[in-house]
C-alpha cells in the first residue's frame, strides 16, 4: 500500500520533480526569533548607546523579565519545583503586613521620643534585651528561617519525603555537660558525642491538659539500610511541658557516628497529639542496645499516627566522631567498631626527566624511595 503513495507523491507537478524527503516530510514553523537575531547583519555604530550605567540596567531589567521559548542557562540549572510539598503542620494564620508595619511604626516612635534611650545610646551605655529580641523572632517570621534552614540541610527530605512544616512550637534543648557547663541545640550547630552522653533537658511552651510526642533520630547513621534510621529516644504522651513525666517509648541512646562517616544529622522532632496514643507496638526494651531493634523510618511512624498527631517543633545538630564512639560500641553495644577510610589513588607523577631545567630543589624528592632521606613533601 506505500509503494503507490509514494510513488503518486514523487509524479512531476507542473513540469518538477519531487523528492521523497520534500513530499513525505514538513518543516515545522520557527519557533520564534533566536537571541540577539536582531544584531545580526547590522553595523556596531548604529546600534543605541547606552550613555549611563543607570538606563542601561533599567533596560537589562526589562529584558530579563521577558519570557521567551528558549531555556536560558539558569533553567537548565535549576532543578524541576513542579512538585508542591503538602504542609503537615499545625495550621496558623499569619497577621497582615499591614498591621505588622503598623505596630512596628508606633514601636520606632516611642523609641525615638524616650529622652532615657536616646541618652544611653548618646552615652554608649544603651543594653539590648537579648530575650525580647528572641522571643519576638520566635513569635513573628522565626518559624518561617527555621523552616528554610531545615530544607537547607534536607531534614524535611529525608524525614517525610514531599511534606514539610512550619515548626510553630520553640525548643530549648540543651545538654548538661558537668561543671555548671551546657550545650544548647539550635538549628545546625556542631555537638561533640561525648557531650551527649546524658539525655538533654527540653523545654516548650504547651497548654496544661496537652499531650505531646518528642522523638530523636539520626537519618546519616545506619550501617546497613541507607533508608532507614536510628531512634535514639522516643518518648510520647508528655502532659503539657513535662518531658520525664511521659511514657519512654525508648530510652535514650548517646550519639555514636562512626569513624570516617562525616557530620551525623540528630533531629528532634516535637508533635502535638489529639489525644492519649497506646504506643505498645513501638515500645523498646529498656535498655535497648540492639541496633536491629532501634531501626526506624520517621515516615512510615507518622503515617502510623498522622490521625492523632502533627508535627509542631523542630531542632538539630550535629556531630562526628570523637574517643567516647569507641566507647559506646565496645560496652554498650558489644560489637567491634566500624571504620570507614577513603581510598585516596596514588599520587601521580610524570616520567623522570634527567636534566630537568626550571624545576625546584626537591625535583627528586618525588621518585625517592620510601626509605630514602626527604627534604619536605613536595
Amino acid at each position: 500500500m506505500a509503494a503507490p503513495l509514494v510513488r503518486a507523491a514523487m509524479r512531476p507537478v507542473c513540469g518538477r520533480q519531487l523528492s521523497t524527503a520534500v513530499s513525505l516530510c514538513r518543516r515545522a514553523a520557527p519557533l520564534g526569533p533566536l537571541p540577539n537575531d536582531q544584531f545580526q547583519g547590522k553595523d556596531l555604530d548604529s546600534l543605541k548607546k547606552y550613555r549611563s550605567f543607570k538606563k542601561y540596567y533599567k533596560q537589562a531589567d526589562v529584558e530579563s523579565k521577558k519570557t521567551f521559548w528558549w531555556r536560558t542557562y539558569r533553567q537548565f540549572l535549576q532543578k524541576d519545583d513542579s512538585i508542591e510539598k503538602v504542609d503537615i503542620g499545625i495550621p496558623y494564620l499569619s497577621p497582615s503586613t499591614t498591621e505588622r508595619q503598623k505596630a512596628r511604626t508606633q514601636m520606632m516612635k516611642a523609641n525615638h521620643s524616650n529622652a532615657e534611650l536616646e541618652r544611653a545610646s548618646r552615652h554608649r551605655t544603651l543594653q539590648v534585651p537579648l530575650d525580647e529580641v528572641r522571643a519576638e523572632w520566635e513569635r513573628t517570621c522565626g518559624p518561617i528561617h527555621i523552616q528554610g534552614v531545615a530544607e537547607h540541610y534536607g531534614v524535611y527530605t529525608d524525614l517525610f519525603g514531599e511534606a514539610t512544616f512550619v515548626p510553630r512550637v520553640s525548643l530549648r534543648i540543651q545538654y548538661n555537660t558537668g561543671e555548671d557547663m551546657v550545650m544548647p541545640i539550635y538549628y545546625g550547630n556542631v555537638v561533640t558525642p561525648s557531650e551527649t552522653t546524658l539525655a538533654p533537658d527540653v523545654m516548650f511552651e504547651a497548654e496544661e491538659g496537652t499531650l505531646w510526642t518528642l522523638l530523636l533520630t539520626n537519618p546519616d547513621g545506619h550501617l546497613r539500610e541507607t533508608d532507614s534510621e536510628y531512634v535514639h529516644w522516643l518518648v510520647g504522651n508528655i502532659p503539657g511541658n513535662q518531658v520525664l513525666s511521659g511514657d519512654e517509648v525508648c530510652h535514650y541512646f548517646p550519639t555514636f557516628p562512626a569513624k570516617g562517616t562525616g557530620y551525623h544529622r540528630h533531629i528532634f522532632i516535637l508533635f502535638k497529639q489529639e489525644e492519649h496514643i497506646d504506643f505498645r507496638e513501638e515500645l523498646r526494651p529498656n535498655p535497648c542496645h540492639s541496633l536491629k531493634m532501634r531501626t526506624f523510618k520517621t515516615f512510615d511512624f507518622y503515617r502510623k499516627y498522622e490521625d492523632k498527631m502533627t508535627p509542631a517543633g523542630l531542632a538539630f545538630f550535629q556531630c562526628k566522631w570523637d574517643d567516647s564512639v569507641t566507647n559506646v560500641f565496645h560496652h554498650l553495644l558489644n560489637m567491634k567498631e566500624p571504620i570507614f577510610e577513603h581510598q585516596f589513588p596514588p599520587v601521580y607523577h610524570p616520567p623522570q626527566v634527567k636534566f630537568p631545567h626550571g624545576q625546584p630543589l626537591r625535583y627528586l624528592d618525588r621518585y625517592r624511595d620510601s626509605n630514602e632521606l626527604t627534604y619536605g613533601i613536595y
